[in-house]
């Protein structure tokens, strides 16, 4: 641990490995075996699970549950109340974890099923609950979610919709 910054009520399992320059808030349960990248921010009341990999510069806001052997690679960013699930008929001993590619966005209130990757730089709306595979640049939302939008589109709608409202990116 390099000089990350911790909250309260933090419950840190064995072995854990937490990057520089992270930032941890408070009541946030951390598993056995879990790695945390460098310059992460994990917001309150996060349960990460056993043997989670976040990667670098991960933003996981309050109330998200990542489940054990969930993988995210570096720049994702999850809204809060989301939760990635690994069990497909619980319990059954069985993990398939979701994974989660490096740049990829999951909007608040989302659920992400067992066995789901999330592309590379892929959206994914609030409120969706994700069943299966979202293909790499590309938008999805819905229950369950479909692409709605390509990542080019997307980029388009946000910067009118910042325009408009005279807020620079």
């Amino acid at each position: 641990m390099q000089n990350p910054k911790k909250g309260t009520g933090i419950v840190e399992g064995k072995d854990v490995e937490i990057g520089k320059d992270v930032s941890i808030w408070n009541y946030v349960v951390i598993g056995d075996g879990t790695k945390i990248g460098d310059g992460t921010l994990i917001g309150s009341f996060v349960d990460l699970g056993k043997n989670v990999t976040l990667g670098r510069n991960c933003n996981v806001q309050a109330h998200v549950t990542i489940s054990n052997g969930c993988v995210l690679g570096d720049n994702v960013f999850i809204a809060p109340n989301s939760s990635l699930l690994n069990d497909k008929y619980p319990k059954s001993n069985y993990l398939t974890p979701p994974i989660i590619k490096d740049g990829a966005v999951i909007g608040g209130g989302v659920t992400i099923l067992p066995g789901v990757t999330v592309g590379e730089k892929a959206v994914v709306g609030g409120g969706s609950v994700v069943t299966k595979d979202v293909s790499p640049r590309t938008v999805v939302a819905g229950c369950p979610a479909k692409k709605v939008m390509t990542l080019e589109q997307f980029e388009g709608k946000s910067a009118d919709f910042l325009a408009k409202h005279q807020v620079k990116p």
